[in-house]
This record gives structure tokens, sequence and C-alpha cells, in this order.
């Protein structure tokens, strides 16, 4: 006897459906990440690091742009009735790069990767706590510190290989 209704056996169905596709896409993403880091490096020695976080943008701005182009609502809210502080996101993803530029061919691009994982992961998980920028408060929990402390003992173990 299922304990589910029909309705609801559906709708989780494809819940977790799109979760998985999501996080299919954000691994792919992330990916795309260590490919560019791979690209910014060698860029950067040749033309310098500000001229290649430049370029990056440059072609990732034009094709953000032909993306809102066709592929925006019409109906949008504007842009600029958006709170401020929302729109200062974007000063970040430039010293991103240029950190990526300076620190990959330097450190090698596992060890930045790494590196900029645990960041992310442990300023995620604080966003996450405090519901932060309005996101779904995700309050941390020993599962989640496990996570991090995994993360940082991979970024120990690609730090001592180092040597």
């Amino acid at each position: 006897m299922k304990c589910i209704s029909v309705p609801y056996a559906y709708f989780f169905k494809h819940v977790v459906t799109m979760q998985i596709l999501l996080i299919l896409l954000v691994v792919l993403g992330g990916m795309g990440l260590s490919v560019e880091g791979g690209l910014l490096g060698p860029l950067g020695g040749e033309v310098g690091h500000l001229w290649a976080t430049f370029t990056i943008f440059g072609f990732g701005a034009a094709l953000a742009f032909l993306l809102v182009l066709f592929f925006s609502p019409r109906n949008s809210p504007s842009y600029f009735a958006q709170p401020g502080w929302q729109l200062t996101g974007g000063i970040l993803g430039p010293g991103y790069v240029v950190i990526l530029t300076l620190a990959s061919p330097i450190i090698g691009l596992a060890m930045t990767m790494i590196g900029i994982l645990a960041g992310q992961i442990f300023k995620s998980l604080i966003i996450d706590h405090f519901g932060w920028f309005g996101n779904v408060r995700r309050r941390i929990d020993a599962r989640r510190i496990t996570a991090l402390i995994f993360i940082i003992v991979a970024l120990l173990l690609i730090a001592g290989g180092k040597a």
C-alpha cells in the first residue's frame, strides 16, 4: 500500500529530477571555471593579468548581452529599480578573476581551485546560516561542518603534494 498520494509522488519525482539536473549543471559550471582558470594563467603571462581579466569579462559581457537581447522576458522589472546593494556583486567577479590569473600559474590550477572552493563553501555556510541577501536560511549543522573539514583536508593534501 502506497503512503503518498499520486500528485505528491509526481511532484516529488519531478523536484528530485530537477535537483539532480541542477546539480549536474553546477558541476559542469565548476568544470568551466577550471577551464577558465587554465586559460587565464597563460593568457595573463602573455598579455598581463589585468588585460587577461578584461578580455574574459569583455567576451563574457558580450555573450551575456546577446543572451539578454534574445532570451530575456520583455516584461522584466527594471534593472535600475533594484536595490543598489544587489548590483554590487559584479564588483567581486573581476577580483576573483585577477586572483585566479595570478595564482594558477604559481601554485597550480588544482591548488587555486580547491582554495577558491574552500573559501566559497566557508562563506556560503555563513550566508546560508543567517539567510543573508534574501537567501533561504539553512542552519549550519554537523554534516555541513564535516563537509567543510573534508574540503580543508583536500586543500592541505593538495598543498602537501606541491613540494
